[in-house]
């Protein structure tokens, strides 16, 4: 990270701050990082703090260049401070979708946005959406004036989703809530989401889902993946990040039912496998369309193996090749 970066200024503010009201207030660091991200957005401190406190944190709100702050560089400085705080945590489901790969997406959902012209402002929804790190990550390079729908069931994520999206200056709604067992909004015009991977607590919840397991829990990303395309309108795309062996788990087959009954898969990019700590972990990016009317269904779906993000002309070359596959499928529809 650069010295004297506007990222860099409001990351070391945000983590002295957040530092002061965690020991003040006795919270976990992410908390206290939505707290103080607050502060930034509203211009003061709304905490009851000790006056020496309050002095220090109102001091470093007047320190930020607030007119001069881009959302990306606000976007990368929330996530610096919430990769310091995870470091901390100890919820499995902390994670967070890494830069590239948020950009990538990014690319990839312009790209498919662009042949619908239906919407002059398409309505797009991530019914994991975390702390709101892919969810900004895509706004900021949206070439229309999209609105965008999250649902997150962890309170201290959604709270830093609500922050990020605020110091964007982002217009969105945010459902504190499970997208399993309580549905968001139909008939969007996208769904993009790092979905997380394991398994579904709550075996009730799911019994009417095509793609709940035969004995025992069902898969959480199987479950959002059918609610997800039940949640977009015909012929809207969906765009998840998805575990590498998705379709060769032993629950693969209700998946795959399902997908062959609701949807056609366009797309499955396995992501650098020097992004992860093992083959495990392991995870690709999977493009769907919901069946609809009039859509052109590929021969064969697009199938690649990503290289690494650092490798700039070869990454340039792959996307160009992405680009032009959808450009002469898609083409046709219009």
């Amino acid at each position: 990270m650069e010295k004297n970066t506007n990222t860099e200024k409001v990351y070391l503010l945000l983590d002295e701050g957040s530092e002061i009201l965690k020991n003040e207030l006795d919270l976990p660091y992410l908390d206290a990082l939505g707290e103080m991200g607050e502060n930034f957005f509203q211009n003061r401190v709304v905490q009851e703090v000790s006056e020496d406190n309050k002095e220090k944190i109102t001091s470093m709100i007047d320190k930020i260049p607030k007119e001069d702050i881009a959302p990306e560089e606000y976007r990368r400085a929330v996530q610096l401070a919430v990769l310091k705080g995870m470091k901390e945590a100890t919820q499995p489901h902390h994670a967070m979708t890494p830069d590239a790969v948020s950009l990538f997406i990014g690319y990839i959902v312009n790209k498919l946005l662009s042949y619908d012209q239906s919407q002059q402002k398409p309505v797009l929804l991530d019914p994991a959406v975390g702390v709101g790190n892919l969810m900004t990550a895509v706004m900021n390079q949206m070439h229309s004036n999209a609105h965008f729908i999250g649902a997150e069931p962890d309170e201290t994520l959604l709270k830093l989703a609500f922050v990020n999206a605020n110091l964007q200056k982002h217009s969105v709604d945010l459902f504190h809530q499970d997208s399993v067992s309580t549905p968001t909004v139909t008939n969007v015009d996208l769904v993009v989401s790092d979905l997380p991977a394991g398994y579904y607590p709550n075996d009730e919840v799911v019994t009417n889902f095509d793609t709940r397991a035969e004995k025992g829990h069902s898969y959480v990303h199987h479950l959002l993946i059918e609610q997800s395309i039940k949640h977009v309108k015909p012929g809207g795309f969906v765009v998840f990040v998805v575990p590498n062996h998705l379709f060769q788990s032993d629950q693969s087959k209700q998946l795959h039912q399902f997908i062959k009954k609701e949807a056609v898969i366009y797309s499955f990019m396995q992501l650098p496998s020097s992004m992860f700590k093992n083959s495990q972990a392991a995870k690709s990016i999977l493009v769907l369309r919901k069946r609809g009317e009039g859509i052109v269904e590929p021969k064969q779906a697009l199938l690649a193996e990503l290289p690494s993000f650092t490798k700039e002309a070869q990454l340039a070359d792959m996307m160009q090749r992405i680009s032009s596959w959808f450009d002469d499928l898609l083409k046709q529809e219009k």
